[in-house]
Formats: structure tokens, C-alpha cells, sequence
């Protein structure tokens, strides 16, 4: 597969899924780590290994079914990947972007994406939800950008302004959904590495000294495409929103003497239920009816 994705390899595989699929959906879910099981909840379901669509890089990583589940899920047609694909797997920023390219030649108009990831926040325990309102862009600033390479014009602009990457009117649904569910919905600076290491106590220190809530993977960088291809002639304005979990690092030590605290985003999930599990998406979905 070439480091930089073609408008044409972006097409093909957009096609496949159409071959594949009757469905037209309008919001698109990426399930991160411990999430899988929310596909289990679409109706009349089109299910699509990773595998069998050209381009499409195949994930690796525990926890991440590689495939996709498109069908009925709250009364909204939906497109939902079970599991992401990661920079550290091998593939090129290029690569791993690839479903959001689809999603928006599919005429996807809401993204939803949720992870298992770090709390930097002291305040932030194992299984809280949280909110991305902004992000720390790490990945991106020491060269790592998805927009690296050749632009392709009929996406989006060479320059694209990432001010309102997260969609102001999404999140002010998902704030109401969570509130009218007794939800505990946290909200925080995200801060995306390209891992797999865990970061080590000086790392943690700057992270907090730079604003960072919560520190994960480059999952970010679908926002960074996301705002690139806005322009797209796609219904709704191409409203875009995000979920996020702080399940796995809690506390991680900044000061040395104690090792990361790492439990796994499943395990939290099984402990809480309902309320970490998906409940939060789920009700979302129900509320997201962004015109």
C-alpha cells in the first residue's frame, strides 16, 4: 500500500462498501478499546471485515474486531468501525486515515469516536467519560501530520483551520444527553502521542504544565482530516462531534517513584456497566438529530 493515499484508492474502496451495503448512513461511530460491543446493537446489520475492502489497513491491536457494522442503531443509519487502525502499527498517517476519507465519500455528516485512553488530570479516575473540547496536537507538531504529502484539492484546502475542530452544536447535544441520563460527563484537553510506550514521569509533568487533560494515541488525527475535507459537499455541514474515555492510565506517575497504573479499558467497562459501556453514545444517538 503507498504511504500517501490516492483520491482514487479513496473512491475504490468508498465504492466497495457501497457494493456491499444498501444502507446510507448518516452518522459514522469509531469504537475504541472496550467499546466493540455497542455494534452488537445494530439492527439489520451489514458486516464487512477490515479485509475485504481494498486500501483499507487491517488492525492488529487487542480489543479491535476490525470490521465494519453498518445498519440501524437509536433510529439512525450508521457506519461503525470495530476498531482503529494505529500509527504504530506500521501504517503511514495516510493509511490510518483512510475511513474518514470513506466516511465522507459516503456522505457521512456526524462522526462519533470514542478510546480507551490516559488521565493526566489528577481529578480523573478509571471509567470516567470525558468530553474533548480542544486538543494538544503533539503528533502533528514534531511532523506527523495526515495532511503531509500531496494535497488533493478536491478534498479540502492545503492550509485547513483547526479553531472549531470539535463541532460546538454536537457537543452542547451531548451534553444535555448526558445530563438528562445522569451521566457524569467530564470535559478536558486531549493530547494525542504516537505511543505505543507509555509516557515516562517527565513526559507527564510537561503534559500537565501544557494544559493536557488526557493523553492517548493519534486519534486526533481524524479531526485533522475531518477539517480538511469540511468543505465537501456533504448535507448538515458536515457536523462532526467526539467521545472520549479515560479508562486505562489513571495517575500516571509524574514524579518517578511509582510505575504507570495500567488497567485494561474491557475490565473497567465489565466493572461499571451500562454507564461506560456505551449508554452515553447510545443516548446521544437518540438526541443527534442535527439537520
Amino acid at each position: 500500500m503507498a504511504i500517501f493515499i490516492t483520491l482514487e484508492q479513496i473512491d475504490q474502496t468508498a465504492d466497495a462498501v457501497r457494493r456491499r451495503s444498501a444502507h446510507r448512513p448518516r452518522v459514522g461511530i469509531i469504537l475504541g478499546s472496550g467499546l466493540n460491543d455497542l455494534a452488537d446493537s445494530v439492527q439489520t446489520a451489514d458486516v464487512i471485515p477490515y479485509g475485504d475492502l481494498p486500501n483499507w489497513p487491517i488492525s492488529t491491536v487487542y480489543g479491535h474486531a476490525g470490521r465494519l457494522v453498518i445498519g440501524e442503531l437509536e433510529g439512525q443509519a450508521v457506519f461503525i468501525m470495530q476498531g482503529r487502525i494505529h500509527f504504530y502499527e506500521g501504517y503511514s498517517m495516510s493509511q490510518i486515515t483512510l475511513p474518514v476519507r470513506v466516511m465522507q465519500r459516503l456522505g457521512i455528516e456526524i462522526m462519533i469516536v470514542t478510546n480507551a485512553a490516559g488521565g493526566v488530570n489528577p481529578n480523573f479516575t478509571a471509567g470516567d467519560v470525558m468530553l474533548i473540547t480542544d486538543n494538544l496536537n503533539l503528533i502533528g507538531m514534531m511532523g506527523m501530520n495526515p495532511l503531509m504529502g500531496p494535497n488533493i484539492d478536491e478534498l479540502g484546502p492545503r492550509f485547513p483551520d483547526m479553531s472549531q475542530a470539535y463541532d460546538r452544536k454536537l457537543m452542547e447535544i451531548a451534553r444535555k444527553a448526558a445530563s438528562q441520563n445522569n451521566i457524569a460527563l467530564l470535559e478536558g484537553v486531549y493530547c494525542a502521542l504516537s505511543g505505543p510506550s507509555f509516557e515516562g514521569p517527565a513526559d507527564l509533568r510537561f503534559l500537565r504544565l501544557a494544559g493536557a487533560d488526557a493523553v492517548g494515541g493519534q486519534r486526533l488525527v481524524a479531526y485533522v482530516v475531518r477539517a480538511h475535507g469540511k468543505r465537501l459537499p456533504v448535507r448538515g455541514g458536515g457536523v462532526f462531534g467526539d467521545y472520549f474515555k479515560t479508562v486505562e492510565l489513571y495517575r500516571e506517575p509524574v514524579d518517578g517513584h511509582l510505575f504507570t497504573t495500567f488497567v485494561r479499558a474491557d475490565d473497567v467497562i465489565s466493572a461499571r456497566g451500562e454507564t461506560v459501556r456505551a449508554r452515553l453514545t447510545l443516548r446521544f444517538s437518540n438526541h443527534a438529530r442535527v439537520r
